[in-house]
């Protein structure tokens, strides 16, 4: 192999970590005491896919979906850290629940059309991080 292909090799391995991994958002506190999070839903994705909120705090969730006509869902579901999320998201739904219990718990769009695979297996899916 040349030198140059060698180079270009090694470019691309030095890239090859960025590419796939998730953004991490920390919720950010209002002047109410609200942790918020924006999030943007699309074609099988979810904008942040990392989501880190404190634990005891009231979390709001603005979620902005893509225009069109496939719809989407999120679900965020763990009984022991008090969360019970199951909307249907319009063109802008607004979340709220407040996490009792530190730890990470899945999110995802539970939507699937007869025959094919599921939104959520199709990468709409994320993970909410719960800290103290």
């Amino acid at each position: 192999m040349n030198r140059r292909w060698i180079k270009i090799l090694a470019l691309l391995m030095s890239l090859a970590p960025v590419v796939g991994q998730a953004v991490s958002v920390r919720a950010q506190l209002d002047e109410n005491g609200l942790q918020r999070v924006k999030i943007k839903a699309g074609s099988y994705f979810f904008q942040p896919e990392h989501i880190i909120v404190k634990v005891g705090v009231p979390v709001v969730l603005e979620v902005d979906k893509e225009a069109g006509i496939i719809p989407h869902s999120l679900v965020i579901w763990s009984p022991r850290m008090g969360i019970d999320v199951n909307e249907r998201l319009g063109t802008t739904s607004i979340i709220r629940f407040t996490p009792q219990a530190t730890g990470q718990i899945p999110f995802y769009c539970q939507e699937k059309l007869m025959f094919f695979r599921s939104h959520q297996d199709r990468g709409m899916a994320g993970v909410l991080e719960v800290v103290e």
